[in-house]
């Protein structure tokens, strides 16, 4: 009986190791902050932070789950799915820490490191969550402590009005997310388990009251992937925040948003199982549209780059949203569908961050995040500029870069269930962004200015990052099998049988 005891406990234990290491480094980060010196603290810290980060990520790696299993009584579900994720929220971490380091606008301290990796355990709990109260946990640790970071420029009004902006919004979604949550226990006749909860709702006489909690989920869910209509926080929330903060909101919480959306809807009301989920399955085309159309169109006008990101961001939820759609539709190749969306995922983390590196440098060494800021920089950095190309080129979705692979194989699973009007718009939107993508590179590379002949210093953690990016960027376009079929092993174990 001990035995069994024992051997229980380390597989749980096992199960979230990454999660329980990070908990450690934070602390070891906080105690590191107590002892150094000034001179040294800023950079210290954050070298430490990531490099502790990038140890856990090889230890996340080598921690491949072989099988699906349940961690926690059940509340957390260790499998391929968790294991992407998990990898996807510890790079964005680290090269979040990377960057901050020579960001000198605002004061750092070990605080904010601490946070960047209470974070990413939260991020990576949502990813797994397999029960309704560590999802809301989850996901409500996570919140806070963005709100924190986005808010995190002491003594700037646009850091404090992003802040804030951030929260309330925050606040009155998660009510509704909660709301739809506490329906969804009711009508489950007290469950939390998504299993539990799946078998409860097949009862045809819930169908209404079912719909309208999956109605309330969804506003939850469309705030963390600023998916429309609640994508109204991204873009003042984006550029108040320090550059380093949006790059890590852009791509983490967006993941994390889609990780959870994808868990909680596909286990408690799988496409075809019932009425009730013809709700919310139905309402991803339109959502699709919506998103991909509106942040489009809105980025085309912005002469801000951080403000352009934004709205890039929110197109991009609705190019993923195409692959959601395309999942909730096939029931035969689901699992193609769902690794486009995993691998499409990735990319953008990669890119995305690659991207709001470069605009941060801008922004310390010019004065500014505009786009008339990056008049000149393919002479004056001509590395930077380079890194700042392969970014956007890669969002466009142009070839051969790997944005170009991910959007393929998302398209690619839409069309094969029939979605090809979708596909058309979403097409339409990708010629469109080529305006606002090409503009920054055009600034870069056509416009002169009185500073051309003036250097451009690149701290080196920065440049580590704008380096890492881009050459992650063409090696997965390069070796992108793969990863892609990482991606369909990871679909496989989210459809177990």
């Amino acid at each position: 009986m001990s035995g069994a005891f024992v051997e229980v406990n380390l597989g749980e234990f096992f199960g979230i190791l990454p999660e329980i290491l990070l908990l450690l480094w934070s602390m070891v980060v906080l105690a590191l902050d107590l002892v150094s010196g000034r001179a040294l603290k800023r950079r210290t810290l954050g070298v430490t932070a990531a490099i502790g980060m990038l140890v856990i990520l090889v230890v996340a790696i080598l921690a491949r789950p072989a099988e699906s299993q349940t961690v926690l009584g059940g509340m957390i579900r260790n499998d391929l799915f968790t294991y992407v994720f998990r990898l996807i929220f510890i790079t964005a971490g680290a090269l979040t820490c990377l960057v901050t380091i020579d960001f000198r606008s605002f004061r750092i301290g070990s605080e904010y490191y601490a946070i960047i990796i209470f974070t990413t355990i939260a991020m990576s709990l949502m990813a797994g969550a397999n029960d309704m109260i560590m999802l809301f946990l989850a996901t409500e640790s996570a919140s806070l402590s963005l709100y924190l970071l986005a808010g995190f420029y002491r003594g700037n009004k646009l850091s404090a009005e992003a802040g804030m902006k951030y929260f309330i919004f925050g606040a009155v979604t998660s009510a509704i997310f909660l709301f739809g949550l506490s329906l969804f226990y009711g009508l489950s006749g007290g469950k939390t388990s998504y299993q539990a909860i799946a078998q409860a709702l097949l009862n045809p006489e819930l169908r209404i009251p079912v719909s309208f909690a999956s109605l309330l989920v969804l506003v939850g869910f469309a705030f963390k992937t600023s998916a429309f209509p609640f994508h109204f926080w991204a873009p003042d929330v984006y550029q108040g925040a320090p550059t380093p903060v949006s790059g890590y909101i852009s791509t983490a919480s967006k993941a994390a948003g889609f990780a959870i959306l994808l868990r909680f809807l596909f286990y408690t009301l799988p496409p075809g199982s019932s009425e009730a989920s013809l709700t919310w399955s139905a309402l991803m085309q339109p959502l699709a549209i919506l998103t991909m159309v509106i942040g489009g169109l809105l980025a085309l006008v912005q002469t801000n780059v951080k403000r352009m990101l934004a709205y890039s961001s929110v197109s991009q939820a609705g190019y993923i949203l195409v692959g959601v759609t395309a999942l909730a539709a096939n029931q035969v190749g689901r699992a193609d569908a769902l690794a486009a969306v995993i691998f499409y995922i990735a990319t953008y983390m990669l890119t995305n961050i690659g991207a709001f590196a470069v605009t941060g440098l801008v922004a310390e060494r010019v004065g500014g995040d505009d786009i008339e800021h990056f008049n000149g920089l393919g002479r004056r950095a001509p590395y930077l500029a380079l890194g700042m190309t392969a970014a956007l080129v890669s969002l466009l979705g142009a070839p051969p870069l790997v944005g170009f692979v991910a959007k393929l194989v998302v398209f690619s699973a839409a069309i094969g269930v029939n979605l090809v009007p979708l596909v058309v718009i979403a097409i339409v939107m990708v010629l469109v962004s080529v305006v606002y993508y090409l503009n920054v590179v055009r600034a870069m590379y056509v416009e002169r200015t009185e500073r051309d002949d003036q250097p451009f210093y690149v701290p080196a953690p920065s440049g580590v990052v704008v380096l890492l990016t881009a050459t992650g960027i063409v090696a997965l376009t390069v070796i992108s099998p793969p990863f892609w079929n990482l991606a369909i092993e990871a679909a496989q174990s989210f459809f177990p049988g």
